[in-house]
Protein backbone atom coordinates (compact mmCIF):
# COMPACT_ATOMS: atom_id res chain seq x y z
CA UNK A 1 0.00 0.00 0.00
CA UNK A 2 1.30 3.44 -0.92
CA UNK A 3 1.16 5.83 2.00
CA UNK A 4 1.99 8.97 0.05
CA UNK A 5 -0.77 11.37 -0.90
CA UNK A 6 -1.72 11.08 -4.57
CA UNK A 7 -0.25 14.03 -6.55
CA UNK A 8 -3.73 14.81 -7.88
CA UNK A 9 -6.51 15.49 -5.41
CA UNK A 10 -9.94 17.03 -5.12
CA UNK A 11 -10.46 19.72 -2.52
CA UNK A 12 -14.08 20.13 -1.39
CA UNK A 13 -14.82 23.10 0.87
CA UNK A 14 -18.56 23.51 0.47
CA UNK A 15 -21.30 24.33 2.95
CA UNK A 16 -23.96 22.14 1.22
CA UNK A 17 -26.39 25.08 0.85
CA UNK A 18 -27.92 25.39 -2.60
CA UNK A 19 -29.91 28.19 -4.17
CA UNK A 20 -33.06 26.58 -5.52
CA UNK A 21 -33.42 28.88 -8.52
CA UNK A 22 -29.84 28.25 -9.73
CA UNK A 23 -30.27 24.52 -9.16
CA UNK A 24 -33.49 24.61 -11.20
CA UNK A 25 -31.73 26.27 -14.15
CA UNK A 26 -28.28 24.69 -13.64
CA UNK A 27 -28.14 23.13 -17.11
CA UNK A 28 -28.86 26.48 -18.76
CA UNK A 29 -26.50 28.43 -16.52
CA UNK A 30 -23.56 26.15 -17.28
CA UNK A 31 -23.80 26.59 -21.09
CA UNK A 32 -21.32 29.53 -21.33
CA UNK A 33 -18.79 27.49 -19.34
CA UNK A 34 -19.29 24.46 -21.56
CA UNK A 35 -18.66 26.59 -24.65
CA UNK A 36 -15.48 28.04 -23.14
CA UNK A 37 -14.40 24.59 -21.97
CA UNK A 38 -14.84 23.22 -25.50
CA UNK A 39 -12.73 26.00 -27.02
CA UNK A 40 -10.06 25.65 -24.35
CA UNK A 41 -10.23 21.87 -24.77
CA UNK A 42 -9.20 22.07 -28.43
CA UNK A 43 -6.16 24.12 -27.47
CA UNK A 44 -5.40 21.76 -24.57
CA UNK A 45 -5.43 18.79 -26.96
CA UNK A 46 -2.78 20.47 -29.11
CA UNK A 47 -0.78 21.36 -25.99
CA UNK A 48 -1.04 17.75 -24.83
CA UNK A 49 0.37 16.44 -28.11
CA UNK A 50 3.26 18.91 -27.89
CA UNK A 51 3.83 17.99 -24.22
CA UNK A 52 3.80 14.28 -25.11
CA UNK A 53 6.43 14.71 -27.85
CA UNK A 54 8.67 16.84 -25.64
CA UNK A 55 8.27 14.48 -22.67
CA UNK A 56 9.20 11.51 -24.85
CA UNK A 57 12.59 13.11 -25.48
CA UNK A 58 13.22 14.84 -22.15
CA UNK A 59 11.36 12.56 -19.72
CA UNK A 60 9.48 15.54 -18.31
CA UNK A 61 6.64 17.86 -19.32
CA UNK A 62 7.94 21.46 -19.44
CA UNK A 63 6.64 23.67 -16.63
CA UNK A 64 4.74 25.99 -18.98
CA UNK A 65 2.83 23.16 -20.65
CA UNK A 66 2.30 21.43 -17.30
CA UNK A 67 0.81 24.61 -15.85
CA UNK A 68 -1.38 25.17 -18.91
CA UNK A 69 -2.77 21.64 -18.79
CA UNK A 70 -3.16 21.84 -15.00
CA UNK A 71 -5.13 25.10 -15.33
CA UNK A 72 -7.37 23.50 -17.93
CA UNK A 73 -7.98 20.54 -15.61
CA UNK A 74 -8.70 22.85 -12.67
CA UNK A 75 -11.26 24.76 -14.75
CA UNK A 76 -12.81 21.48 -15.91
CA UNK A 77 -13.04 20.48 -12.25
CA UNK A 78 -14.85 23.67 -11.29
CA UNK A 79 -17.34 23.44 -14.15
CA UNK A 80 -17.97 19.76 -13.45
CA UNK A 81 -18.45 20.51 -9.75
CA UNK A 82 -21.01 23.17 -10.64
CA UNK A 83 -22.77 20.81 -13.03
CA UNK A 84 -22.80 17.89 -10.55
CA UNK A 85 -24.13 20.21 -7.80
CA UNK A 86 -20.94 19.73 -5.77
CA UNK A 87 -20.74 23.51 -5.47
CA UNK A 88 -23.34 26.26 -5.59
CA UNK A 89 -21.64 29.46 -6.79
CA UNK A 90 -21.33 30.06 -10.49
CA UNK A 91 -17.69 29.30 -11.31
CA UNK A 92 -15.40 32.08 -12.53
CA UNK A 93 -13.94 31.79 -16.02
CA UNK A 94 -10.41 31.75 -14.62
CA UNK A 95 -8.61 29.94 -11.81
CA UNK A 96 -7.50 33.15 -10.08
CA UNK A 97 -10.48 33.26 -7.73
CA UNK A 98 -11.10 30.60 -5.06
CA UNK A 99 -13.88 28.09 -5.60
CA UNK A 100 -15.44 25.60 -3.14
CA UNK A 101 -14.33 22.61 -5.24
CA UNK A 102 -10.88 22.64 -6.79
CA UNK A 103 -8.20 20.30 -8.06
CA UNK A 104 -4.90 19.96 -6.24
CA UNK A 105 -2.20 19.32 -8.83
CA UNK A 106 1.43 18.99 -7.83
CA UNK A 107 4.29 20.45 -9.87
CA UNK A 108 5.81 18.65 -12.85
CA UNK A 109 8.27 15.86 -12.08
CA UNK A 110 10.34 13.56 -14.30
CA UNK A 111 8.46 10.55 -15.69
CA UNK A 112 9.54 7.29 -17.29
CA UNK A 113 9.72 7.66 -21.07
CA UNK A 114 8.28 4.21 -21.67
CA UNK A 115 5.27 5.10 -19.52
CA UNK A 116 4.84 8.31 -21.50
CA UNK A 117 5.05 6.43 -24.81
CA UNK A 118 2.30 3.98 -23.84
CA UNK A 119 0.27 6.33 -21.64
CA UNK A 120 -2.98 6.11 -23.56
CA UNK A 121 -2.82 2.30 -23.68
CA UNK A 122 -2.03 2.12 -19.98
CA UNK A 123 -4.93 4.45 -19.26
CA UNK A 124 -7.60 2.30 -20.94
CA UNK A 125 -8.68 0.41 -17.75
CA UNK A 126 -8.82 3.69 -15.81
CA UNK A 127 -10.78 5.33 -18.62
CA UNK A 128 -13.32 2.51 -18.62
CA UNK A 129 -13.80 2.81 -14.86
CA UNK A 130 -13.97 6.62 -15.12
CA UNK A 131 -16.65 6.21 -17.79
CA UNK A 132 -18.72 4.01 -15.47
CA UNK A 133 -18.14 6.47 -12.62
CA UNK A 134 -19.35 9.33 -14.87
CA UNK A 135 -22.59 7.45 -15.56
CA UNK A 136 -23.11 6.83 -11.84
CA UNK A 137 -22.23 10.46 -11.09
CA UNK A 138 -24.84 11.63 -13.59
CA UNK A 139 -27.42 9.54 -11.76
CA UNK A 140 -26.32 10.94 -8.39
CA UNK A 141 -26.48 14.49 -9.81
CA UNK A 142 -29.97 13.85 -11.19
CA UNK A 143 -31.18 12.64 -7.79
CA UNK A 144 -29.32 15.48 -6.06
CA UNK A 145 -31.10 17.97 -8.28
CA UNK A 146 -34.47 16.90 -6.83
CA UNK A 147 -33.09 16.83 -3.30
CA UNK A 148 -31.62 20.35 -3.66
CA UNK A 149 -34.83 21.74 -5.17
CA UNK A 150 -36.90 20.34 -2.30
CA UNK A 151 -34.57 21.04 0.64
CA UNK A 152 -32.42 23.94 -0.59
CA UNK A 153 -29.25 22.03 0.23
CA UNK A 154 -27.17 19.14 -1.01
CA UNK A 155 -27.30 15.83 0.81
CA UNK A 156 -23.86 15.29 2.37
CA UNK A 157 -23.73 11.61 1.49
CA UNK A 158 -24.64 12.29 -2.13
CA UNK A 159 -22.08 15.10 -2.29
CA UNK A 160 -19.33 12.92 -0.85
CA UNK A 161 -20.17 10.02 -3.16
CA UNK A 162 -20.18 12.32 -6.16
CA UNK A 163 -16.90 13.91 -5.09
CA UNK A 164 -15.27 10.49 -4.62
CA UNK A 165 -16.39 9.37 -8.08
CA UNK A 166 -15.24 12.61 -9.65
CA UNK A 167 -11.86 12.49 -7.87
CA UNK A 168 -11.06 9.24 -9.67
CA UNK A 169 -12.11 10.78 -12.98
CA UNK A 170 -9.92 13.80 -12.26
CA UNK A 171 -6.92 11.58 -11.50
CA UNK A 172 -7.54 9.68 -14.74
CA UNK A 173 -7.55 12.90 -16.78
CA UNK A 174 -4.40 14.08 -15.02
CA UNK A 175 -2.72 10.77 -15.82
CA UNK A 176 -3.64 11.08 -19.49
CA UNK A 177 -2.60 14.76 -19.57
CA UNK A 178 0.87 13.72 -18.31
CA UNK A 179 0.40 15.77 -15.14
CA UNK A 180 1.39 12.75 -13.07
CA UNK A 181 2.96 9.37 -13.64
CA UNK A 182 0.92 7.88 -10.80
CA UNK A 183 -2.04 5.75 -11.82
CA UNK A 184 -5.51 6.84 -10.58
CA UNK A 185 -6.36 5.49 -7.15
CA UNK A 186 -9.58 4.31 -5.58
CA UNK A 187 -8.08 4.76 -2.12
CA UNK A 188 -8.76 7.76 0.05
CA UNK A 189 -11.38 10.42 -0.25
CA UNK A 190 -11.56 14.02 -1.41
CA UNK A 191 -10.38 16.58 1.09
CA UNK A 192 -13.60 17.75 2.70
Amino acid sequence: MVSQLHPIGLIVDDDLKRTRITVLFRLLLVIPHLVWLTIWGFIAEIALIVAWVIALFTGRVPDGLHNFLANFLRYLTRVSAYLFLLADPWPPFSNTHPYPVDARIEAAVPQARLGILFRIVLAVPALLLAYVFRIVNNIVAFLSWFYAIIFGRMNEGMRNTSAWLFRYELQTYAYIFLLTARYPSLAGAPTV
